[in-house]
């Protein structure tokens, strides 16, 4: 798939959240095409001690305003710098990276859609695509508190939305993997993204009811087309691969994580 160096512009900068935020990006072309899945490099600019860019996943694309959006968790200078961009500023982007996730050949098909903390971000440019081709997606959120539940009114345009928070301040308390949804309702798709362990925990649950799973890995990503060799991961048959070119959605099946 072609990729692009693109400099797009800020048409909004959204706080959701002291710790996340929101950029919605255009351009006056219309933007490359991209995949739910994929994730895009960001330039940091007049950030001293940010020399690499960063991977973004595609949070969502809105095809009717011509945007992009990335939704961005503040963790180190580099996105806190971004966190400070404006409307109308530039942002140097290469984009789409790595390859995103497959949608199920059944029309009768299931899905789940499983996302925790930032890991949502994803899952709604999914749940649109499922949507758009016919699916009907089920959201699990997991999130340590009520205002870390992001984006929870554009989930609800998409599906059926459940939320667990691990302080019990919104939907059911625990984790994801505990959420009463997934002894009452029958999938035969899963998809999921956030921490490791709660993947881990998805991919079990999807091992042990033999369903479908794919996970999006969020191995440190540093160039974004398998140069560096910062994110590598060894998985079955083919050892070690890059996740930025080879992923960063896998099939369980490929991880020889120990499920």
């Amino acid at each position: 798939m072609k990729k692009y160096i693109l400099d797009l512009q800020v048409t909004e900068n959204l706080h959701l959240h002291e710790n996340y935020v929101l950029l919605k990006l255009t351009q006056s072309q219309p933007l490359p095409e991209m995949h739910p899945g994929q994730f895009v490099e960001v330039r940091i600019d007049d950030s001293p001690s940010t020399f690499l860019r960063r991977p973004i996943s595609i949070n969502y694309v809105d095809k009717k305003k011509n945007e992009l959006w990335l939704l961005i968790q503040l963790v180190g200078e580099g996105t806190k710098h971004l966190a400070k961009v404006k409307e109308g500023d530039i942002i140097n982007i290469v984009l789409p990276l790595g390859n995103g996730f497959s949608i199920p050949a059944s029309k009768e098909s299931q899905p789940l859609l499983v996302g925790g903390g930032v890991g949502t971000a994803p899952m709604l440019f999914l749940g649109e695509h499922l949507k758009q081709q016919g699916f009907n997606p089920t959201f699990l959120l997991g999130a340590r508190s009520a205002k870390d539940l992001l984006q929870l009114e554009e989930f609800n345009k998409l599906g059926t939305v459940y939320t667990t928070t691990e302080d019990g301040s919104a939907g059911e308390t625990g984790y994801v993997t505990q959420h009463s949804v997934l002894q009452s309702k029958q999938f035969d798709m899963i998809y999921t993204c956030g921490p490791k362990p709660m993947m881990v925990s998805v991919a079990k649950y999807a091992k042990m009811k033999n369903i479908e799973c794919e996970v999006s890995l969020e191995n440190h990503m540093a160039c974004g087309v398998g140069a560096c060799l910062c994110c590598v991961e060894n998985i079955k048959e083919e050892g070690n691969v890059c996740v930025c070119k080879e992923g960063p959605v896998f099939n369980i099946k490929k991880l020889l994580w120990q499920i």
